[in-house]
């Protein structure tokens, strides 16, 4: 059953879930997909390619799945993925994919994406994170599950976010930030590791000191990453949590940020 609320222009084709409330002055065009139990609220657009996964919550003024702020491509027809339990707050603007890159913009499962985020097209943002308000995001940006990004954060296009990450509010993001850290000061730095978050997810004192461990090497011993990251094969116990902190600093092609220099 579809409760809806006033006037509204909902596609006959678009596939809409049991039990969704769609609000007054809302549209909804053909090719969309709508999960169940959602909340769809006044004033919003939902345009072709937008899929939506079970309870979703999205609220006034946003519009989903609008075509790549780009130069052409505008009609292909990409896809702007969101995982179940995700609310969208106010006026935030998630475009869908490019199909000259990936082609899906997708957004994990229990996001909360606060009022006046914009996520570009071909991004991936990983479940159970949180955009604050104003949170901008060039195209192809990548952010890891139960990442935190503070409000008014900027980030450069191509960049990588790693998992559990906090990046300061009103940060600048040009390189990639690794995984488990605290990012912020101008220009973005290593912080510390992201102990706060950490603890609240479960991670144990000595699995958060062996991710401080690697950090001290990369960031506080002074050296190149090249050579930091010989010393951590060497020196550090192996386990899955090494595993990723090098991986990503490896295969990162814009580079890392930098630790910090008074």
């Amino acid at each position: 059953m579809v409760h809806t609320a006033g006037f509204r222009d909902v596609h006959p084709k678009a596939r809409i879930g049991n039990n969704v409330h769609i609000g007054n002055f809302t549209t909804i065009q053909e090719d969309v997909t709508i999960g169940d139990n959602c909340w769809i609220g006044p004033n919003v657009t939902i345009m072709n390619g937008a899929r939506l996964g079970d309870n979703c919550r999205i609220y006034p003024g946003t519009v989903l799945s609008a075509p790549p702020q780009t130069k052409g491509h505008l009609d292909e027809p990409a896809t702007l993925e969101i995982g179940s339990g995700t609310i969208v707050r106010e006026c935030c603007t998630l475009n869908r994919g490019n199909l000259n890159f990936e082609g899906t913009t997708v957004v994990g499962e229990n996001c909360l994406i606060m009022a006046y985020v914009h996520i570009a097209h071909d991004c991936r943002i990983g479940h159970d994170s949180v955009l604050a308000n104003n949170v901008t995001l060039a195209g192809h940006i990548e952010v890891g599950e139960w990442a935190t990004l503070g409000g008014m954060v900027a980030v450069h296009q191509f960049v990588r976010i790693g998992a559990q990450v906090m990046v300061g509010g009103g940060s600048l993001v040009r390189k990639d930030v690794p995984p488990f850290i605290t990012a912020a000061r101008e220009p973005l730095c290593y912080a510390g590791i992201n102990s706060i978050g950490l603890r609240r997810r479960g991670f144990s004192k000595e699995e958060m000191h062996h991710i401080e461990d690697i950090y001290r090497i990369l960031y506080v011993r002074g050296n190149s990453v090249k050579k930091a990251l010989k010393i951590i094969e060497t020196e550090i116990p192996d386990s899955a949590l090494k595993t990723q902190i090098v991986e990503f600093a490896t295969s990162s092609k814009r580079g890392i940020i930098k630790g910090y220099r008074a």
